[in-house]
């Protein structure tokens, strides 16, 4: 077991030790910046699906009571919305996982050359199991939209 570091140490052991936890926090926030590039996908994914939703609905409720001849234009505006939210929710996931993959092998590369500690876990992202969450939900709505199937048709 390494001697512990202390103000009385080595300066260069100092320095050292400074830099490998500065960087071992750095890949926290880089690691917190992608879940924060996440949500921004998740924000505007779950508008483009809500938007669609409800644009879809309002207007074949309103061709349904009599109040318009016809919506398909309109439901089909509404479908393209969601289906847009869809896969940009699928790519900005992808692009996510991709992204902590590459992360944690980097890290796992710099803590077996020792330049860093990496004692703290990488913990389960909770914006991707909403992600995933909101993209079944998305799956479910155009499902629903469709094929009038599901638990919103």
């Amino acid at each position: 077991m390494a001697e512990s570091i202390t103000s009385q140490s080595d300066p260069q052991r100092i320095s050292v030790e400074q830099a490998s936890r500065r960087t071992g926090m750095a890949f926290q926030r880089t690691r917190m910046s992608a879940d924060r590039t996440l949500m921004s996908v998740i924000r505007t994914s779950l508008s483009l699906i809500s938007f669609g939703f409800t644009i879809s609905q309002l207007f074949l409720k309103l061709r349904d009571a009599g109040t318009i001849a016809h919506a398909g234009s309109a439901s089909n505006f509404g479908i393209a919305l969601v289906i847009l939210g869809i896969l940009m929710l699928i790519g900005g996931i992808v692009y996510h996982v991709q992204f902590m993959l590459g992360l944690r092998h980097a890290r796992h590369a710099m803590k077996a050359a020792g330049l860093i500690h990496a004692e703290s876990a990488y913990p389960i992202s909770l914006t991707l199991i909403t992600a995933i969450v909101l993209l079944s939900i998305g799956l479910a709505a155009i499902l629903s939209m469709v094929f009038n199937i599901g638990p919103f048709g």
